[in-house]
C-alpha cells in the first residue's frame, strides 16, 4: 500500500474539475498528488506536462494509505462511497476542523471574497443561471457565471479575481460535497428522477441537493414543488409559480395593461412584463425567468435592467432554443431533454401556450426510465408523437392508444414526418426524453442536425 504524504491533499479524478481544482492548489502553492481510479485515464500525460513534479497514482483508492492526509478533494464525478474512502467518513481536519473528505466547490467558498448566487434543480440550471448572468451584466455588475456549466468555479477565482458577483450552477454531485456554501441568494428549481443510478432513488437525489440552502441569506423556490422546500427556515425565502400569485410569490396572471388582456410576469399584483415579449416560449421559461428576477431582486439588481435583459436574452443552444417559425409551425431544439423530467417540463411548458397542437420528436437511449408520465400531457396537447432510436419501441408501447404515434429510423425522416403533418399554430419540439449516444455523439450534435436541417431544408420543395 502507497502511503500519503503527512499533510499532502490528494485530488480524486482527473477529468475538467479535477484538473481545475489541481490548477488551483498549484497557483496557492499546497501539496498534492493526483488519483484517479481508471488505469490509464485519457490526458494524463497532458497533466504531467502542465504539472510536473506532481504525483499521480492510477487505479483502485484502496491501494493508497490516507491515514495522515491533509484532505481529499473529489471531483464531481467520483462517488465518496468509492472503495478506499471509507475511512475519511466523518474525519475532520485536526487544526480546521473542516471535513477531511470535501469537492471542490468547499474550495472555492473557503477563498471566494464576493456575494454568491447559485443555482440548482433537474433541469433548467444552465438557463437561469446564464439569464441571471446576463441581468447582472445588463446591470453594470462585474459577474463571473460558471461552475456545473462553462468555466469551473476555482478557475473563475482566478479569471476573474475582481469579479463582486459570482453565479454558480451546481450539480448534485457538487452539492453533496460542499459542507456549507455561504450563497447570498440559492435557487432549488425543480426535482424530477435523475442520477439515481448516484444516488439511490428521488430522496436520495434531493438530499444531494439540498445543501445549497446551507448558509443561505436567501432561498427561490418553486411553490408548486414541495420537494425543491429547504428543511429549515432560511432567513428570507422567495416562491415562484406559473399560476396567479399569492401575496409576495411570483408568478404569471392575466393583467389588461390598456390593449387588452393578456398573461404577464407578475410579482405579487405587481405587473411586470407581458410575456408574448419573452423571447423563451413557453410556461417553463416564464417560471425560469421569475426565479431569475426574485434572485436578482434580492441581489439589488434594478428592475428596468433584469427586464431588458429578459427581452433580449434567447435561451442557450439545446434547451428549449427557438430554431424557427415557418409557415405558422414554431420549431424547437432542446436537445438537452435527455430524461423524462426535462421533456415533461417542455411539454407543460409549451402546450397551453398554443392555439394548435405540439408534434414531439422523440426517443434515443432510455436508461431504463419510466416513459408512464409522459402518457397524460401527451395525451392532452399532441398531434402525433414521431419516435426515432433505441427505445422508440418501449415508448411506442407506453404511448400506443392514447397519443398517434409513428415509429421512423432517425432524427431526419422524424423531421421530414413532422413537416408533412404540421399546422399552422403547431410547434416541432425536439425533446427526446432519452440520452442520444444511440445515434449520436452527445445531445449537442443531436441538436445540430435538427437546427441545420430546420434552416436548410424545410422550404426545400417536396
Amino acid at each position: 500500500m502507497h502511503k500519503v504524504s503527512p499533510g499532502v491533499a490528494l485530488v480524486v479524478g482527473l477529468g475538467v474539475s479535477g484538473r481545475a481544482i489541481a490548477r488551483h492548489l498549484s497557483r496557492k502553492g499546497t501539496a498534492y498528488m493526483v488519483a484517479d481510479t481508471r488505469a490509464a485515464p485519457p490526458g494524463v500525460e497532458d497533466f504531467h506536462a502542465a504539472h510536473p513534479g506532481v504525483e499521480v497514482h492510477c487505479g483502485p483508492l484502496s491501494a493508497l494509505d490516507l491515514s495522515d492526509v491533509g484532505a481529499v478533494i473529489l471531483s464531481p464525478g467520483v462517488d465518496p462511497r468509492t472503495p478506499g474512502l471509507e475511512s475519511l467518513a466523518g474525519r475532520v481536519h485536526k487544526a480546521t476542523g473542516e471535513p477531511l473528505l470535501v469537492g471542490e466547490i468547499a474550495l472555492f467558498v473557503r477563498d471566494c471574497r464576493a456575494p454568491i448566487a447559485a443555482i440548482t434543480g433537474s433541469n433548467a440550471k444552465s438557463t437561469v443561471t446564464s439569464l441571471l448572468g446576463e441581468m447582472a451584466r445588463t446591470a453594470g455588475r462585474n459577474v463571473a457565471v460558471g461552475g456545473n456549466l462553462g468555466t469551473p468555479a476555482l478557475d473563475l477565482l482566478h479569471e476573474q479575481p475582481d469579479a463582486d458577483l459570482y453565479v454558480l450552477e451546481l450539480s448534485s454531485f457538487q452539492l453533496e460535497m460542499t459542507p456549507c456554501l455561504g450563497a447570498e441568494t440559492v435557487a432549488f428549481l425543480n426535482l424530477s428522477d435523475d442520477h439515481l443510478d448516484r444516488h439511490g432513488d428521488l430522496a436520495g437525489y434531493r438530499a444531494a441537493k439540498l445543501p445549497i440552502f446551507r448558509g443561505a441569506r436567501h432561498g427561490v423556490v418553486n411553490a408548486e414543488d414541495p420537494m425543491t422546500w429547504p428543511e429549515s427556515a432560511l432567513p428570507a425565502l422567495d416562491r415562484f409559480t406559473t399560476r396567479a400569485p399569492e401575496a409576495d410569490e411570483w408568478g404569471v396572471a392575466e393583467h389588461d395593461d390598456g390593449s387588452g388582456e393578456t398573461d404577464w410576469l407578475m410579482h405579487g399584483a405587481e405587473a411586470l412584463l407581458p410575456c408574448h415579449r419573452l423571447r423563451l416560449k413557453g410556461r417553463h421559461n416564464q417560471a425560469n425567468a421569475l426565479a431569475a428576477l426574485a434572485m436578482g431582486s434580492r441581489l439589488g439588481l434594478p428592475m428596468t435592467a433584469m427586464l431588458e435583459a429578459l427581452e433580449r436574452f434567447p435561451g442557450l443552444p439545446h434547451r428549449g432554443e427557438l430554431v424557427a417559425e415557418v409557415d405558422g409551425v414554431t420549431w424547437i431544439n432542446d436537445s438537452k431533454g435527455t430524461n423524462v423530467g426535462a421533456t415533461l417540463a417542455a411539454i407543460d411548458g409549451l402546450g397551453p401556450t398554443l392555439s394548435g397542437k405540439l408534434i414531439l420528436l422523440a426517443g434515443g437511449v432510455g436508461k431504463g426510465a419510466d416513459f408512464v408520465p409522459l402518457v397524460a400531457p401527451l395525451a392532452r396537447y399532441a398531434r402525433e408523437v414521431v419516435l426515432f432510436g433505441l427505445d422508440a419501441p418501449r415508448l411506442q408501447h407506453v404511448l400506443q392508444g392514447r397519443v398517434a404515434t409513428r415509429q421512423v429510423t432517425d432524427l431526419t425522416e422524424a423531421m421530414r414526418r413532422a413537416a408533412a403533418i404540421a399546422e399552422p399554430g403547431d410547434c416541432v419540439l425536439l425533446s427526446p426524453a432519452c440520452a442520444s449516444l444511440d445515434q449520436f455523439v452527445n445531445y449537442q450534435e443531436r441538436g445540430e442536425v435538427f437546427r441545420r436541417w430546420v434552416h436548410g431544408c424545410l422550404r426545400r420543395p417536396a
